[in-house]
């Protein structure tokens, strides 16, 4: 039976994507953990073994005009089906880290998913990286606000940039404080 674990990244980020991945490992892989609570070199380190060890890997991405138009949560969960959908090899069961999802598969949301089932990990640790490069390609462009560090979460300075620079293209315009300098 071919498992997919599926998790996604930057859903409370002010600026850039919500990436997803869905991942069907072919053996375990030491090492994971959620991404948020491993180092940014040993994320690194396991992106490389996932991508070596893993028997299919798929990335949804939903850009901050997708998030603006249809809201977070509908973003979140057509990036991770977009990712399930476009793995290379189909999966019988999904696994989803903290709700369900409305698709074919026979699927299970599973609360704190990314500290309990490895393909979980490994989905958030691709996606965790991928967007993180996203964001550091965005920092070269838009240096003032510090992407290559907060990866366009509301960090002090992050928001510091906001208030003297104002949004972006690439700014979630309906997520607050972003909202209220529009609407002022």
């Amino acid at each position: 039976m071919l498992i997919a674990g599926v998790d996604e990244v930057g859903r409370g980020a002010l600026a850039g994507p919500v990436v997803a991945a869905a991942v069907i490992l072919k053996k375990d892989i030491k090492g994971l953990n959620d991404s948020k609570k491993i180092s940014e070199p040993k994320r690194q380190m396991l992106y490389k073994e996932i991508m070596k060890h893993a028997s299919s890997i798929a990335v949804g991405i939903k850009w901050n005009s997708y998030i603006d138009k249809h809201n977070i949560k509908v973003a979140s969960e057509h990036a991770m089906i977009d990712a399930i959908n476009d793995l290379p090899k189909q999966p019988d069961k999904v696994l989803v880290d903290g709700f369900g999802l409305d698709i074919p598969i026979t699927n299970q949301g599973i609360v704190k998913g990314d500290q309990k089932i490895t393909a979980i990990m490994a989905a958030s640790i691709i996606a965790k990286v991928t967007r993180d490069e996203i964001m550091r390609s965005f920092h070269y462009i838009y240096p003032m606000y510090d992407f290559l560090n907060n990866k366009g979460y509301g960090t002090p300075n992050h928001r510091k940039a906001l208030k003297k620079f104002s949004f972006t293209k690439i700014h979630r315009q309906t997520f607050k404080p972003i909202s209220r300098m529009i609407n002022k």
